[in-house]
């Protein structure tokens, strides 16, 4: 399994000390959610260094590369296999069924651009990754590329993005077991109160679950 870090609008090479605190949290991360001491295979790094400090050895593994094409953490193919440590199986397929439920229900409406964007947002929603640039990148097209086809088919970024975010909302908030603060990080919003807004702003109301107007949620996008 191989995690490589891109970066956008910064320059890389001076950041040696951020991005190997960078690094430490996510080999720490992949320990602390497995509740194994896993060791990568090996750990490149685009900064020059004649040697990691030898307390990095634990964490890093023996074999730290540097001055290499890109910075990259390579595991063995079976950590994929591995379970997480009180990994909530329930919302996991809660998700994904709605996930697929949203997209579903959009299918034979859908023009192909709709579609691929919509397949792209879905899994880009929560910790709010879901950006134009973004899906760009995951579709292999340019901002301004993606934002023409969508224009052709008489669609923007942003309508499609809310109107799969309505979707989502009406069947997240007939969930009880989903707080309303965990519903607005799964679409995306950083703050209950964004998500409060964004909520009115489409239906008139603050997010309650049954409310009538879940029915007519697509009427204010």
């Amino acid at each position: 399994m191989n995690l490589t870090l891109n970066y956008f609008g910064v320059a890389r090479q001076p950041d040696r000390h951020q991005i190997e605190f960078i690094i430490t949290v996510l080999l720490r991360l992949c320990q602390k959610l497995t509740g194994l001491p896993l060791l990568p295979l090996r750990v490149n790094l685009m900064h020059h260094r004649s040697h990691l400090p030898s307390e990095f050895g634990p964490l890093f593994g023996a074999h730290v590369a540097f001055a290499c094409n890109a910075d990259q953490v390579l595991y063995s193919c079976s950590i994929a296999q591995t379970p997480l440590l009180n990994a909530d199986t329930y919302l996991n397929e809660l998700l994904v069924k709605y996930c697929e439920e949203a997209i579903a229900t959009r299918r034979k409406s859908s023009t192909t651009w709709q579609l691929k964007v919509e397949n792209a947002i879905a899994p880009l929603l929560p910790h709010g990754q879901a950006t134009i640039e973004k899906v760009a990148k995951e579709l292999g097209v340019s901002r301004r590329t993606l934002t023409r086809r969508l224009a052709s088919e008489g669609l923007t970024f942003r309508k499609l993005l809310n109107s799969l975010r309505i979707d989502l909302a009406k069947r997240y908030l007939q969930e009880k077991n989903l707080p309303i603060s965990e519903i607005a990080w799964l679409l995306g919003y950083r703050e209950t109160s964004a998500f409060n807004h964004a909520f009115k702003r489409w239906t008139g109301s603050t997010p309650k679950r049954g409310i009538p107007s879940l029915s007519k949620l697509t009427a204010r996008i």
